[in-house]
């Protein structure tokens, strides 16, 4: 008797639907930060990464390097007041 029954039941899973998984290097073309990961995206243009292979590159406009929210350069914009009507009313 199997261990699991229920396994047999199970029908293969359909070959050749699944897009390739592979390692790629992004590239932030704004700070030149770059950084090696697994995606289904591809690219025609490759690079040679810091362990000597060859991979796939995707340049990206904006990433972790670069993005207002993580670099701290985040501005408030406050173009009604809210902020200072705010204090006014919970200043007392």
């Amino acid at each position: 008797m199997p261990l699991f029954p229920c396994m047999n039941l199970v029908p293969a899973m359909k070959a050749d639907i699944h897009p390739q998984y592979r390692e790629v290097v992004f590239q932030d073309v704004t700070s030149d930060f770059k950084f090696l990961t697994r995606s289904t995206l591809g690219s025609k243009e490759t690079i040679k990464w810091e362990d000597g292979s060859e991979y796939p590159l995707i340049k990206v406009e904006i990433s972790s390097a670069t993005h207002p929210f993580y670099t701290g350069q985040n501005k408030v914009m406050d173009t009604s007041g809210r902020i200072d009507k705010f204090k006014r009313r919970y200043t007392k």
